[in-house]
């Protein structure tokens, strides 16, 4: 059997090509080959002006209410509370500078050696420098005093932020609420954002609350929420044997006897100088409720 002799150019080449392409995808698909729209090609851009509402987000709207407890780091590890997106509340002993054996000294760290770790997981999403420390006059190891607000260098635009209860002081027999990155000696777990076991409050004294709870070290700083879900004051010290698991007793500084750190607080944190305020960490007669009066 003889066949036709046909000229092959390239063009025939590339049609019959083509041909067979188009047969397979048909075959393969079920469809028919598409029809070519007649008309000009038109960019494919679509006017600002559809009626889509325009939202800008923030660049940590994943953030949940409990990313507010923050972690700070230095030559100690402690938690921390943002309340407001420049401002963390801490403990005083956590920001005060210690010798070469890790004795706590009479006077505070220079801010450039704190840093704010973000995210309560096993690692931090993000990080915050400190620019200012504002704290009293006392509490450099714990007990009354034990208090401090640092103050960022930028706006944390997204993160939530937690209320506190200057107005009125928490009540006998509250529920609490305690929050921290601290670790036990027995902890089988990493170092992550935990809810402690907590009491509710037994004892108020005129700077600090009294409650058994299961502290670790590295929580001291961390939140004290009462039952309207504000803060009443931060943990300072417990009574600790290593284990979480074990609740003791615990010492939580008051936030309403210092009005006056979270005012100086918010003046530096709107431009003022430390040195331009009112003094504000005169410890010798905390102002409880009853003296403001």
């Amino acid at each position: 059997m003889t066949f036709p002799h046909r000229r092959i150019t390239p063009g025939s080449i590339s049609a019959t090509l083509f041909g067979l392409a188009a047969m397979a995808i048909s075959g393969a698909t079920g469809c028919v080959q598409p029809t070519q729209r007649a008309g000009y090609a038109m960019p494919a851009a679509r006017p600002d002006d559809d009626g889509r509402e325009l939202r800008l987000m923030p660049p940590f709207e994943l953030a949940t209410p409990e990313d507010a407890v923050v972690r700070i780091t230095g030559d100690v590890t402690c938690t921390g509370t943002l309340i407001a997106d420049d401002r963390v509340l801490t403990a005083h002993h956590c920001v005060v500078a210690r010798d070469s054996a890790g004795k706590a000294l009479d006077y505070d760290k220079r801010p450039q050696e704190l840093t704010i770790e973000l995210g309560g997981d096993y690692l931090p999403w993000g990080e915050a420098p400190v620019r200012a420390i504002v704290a009293p006059d006392c509490g450099y190891v714990s007990g009354d005093g034990d208090i401090a607000i640092l103050v960022l260098s930028r706006h944390l635009i997204g993160v939530p932020t937690v209320p506190i209860r200057l107005e009125q002081e928490a009540r006998k027999g509250e529920l609490l609420r305690v929050l921290g990155f601290g670790r036990c000696a027995l902890s089988r777990d990493g170092i992550h954002r935990v809810v402690r076991t907590s009491s509710p409050i037994e004892g108020i004294a005129s700077g600090h609350l009294i409650a058994d709870a299961s502290i670790c070290p590295g929580d001291s700083g961390g939140p004290v929420y009462g039952d309207k879900g504000d803060i009443v004051g931060v943990v300072s010290a417990s009574v600790m044997d290593g284990d979480d698991a074990t609740t003791g007793l615990s010492y939580f500084t008051r936030v309403d006897v210092w009005p006056q750190i979270f005012s100086a607080a918010h003046e530096i944190a709107n431009g003022a100088s430390p040195g331009e305020l009112p003094p504000y960490g005169d410890c010798r007669a905390p102002r409880t409720r009853a003296s403001r009066r």
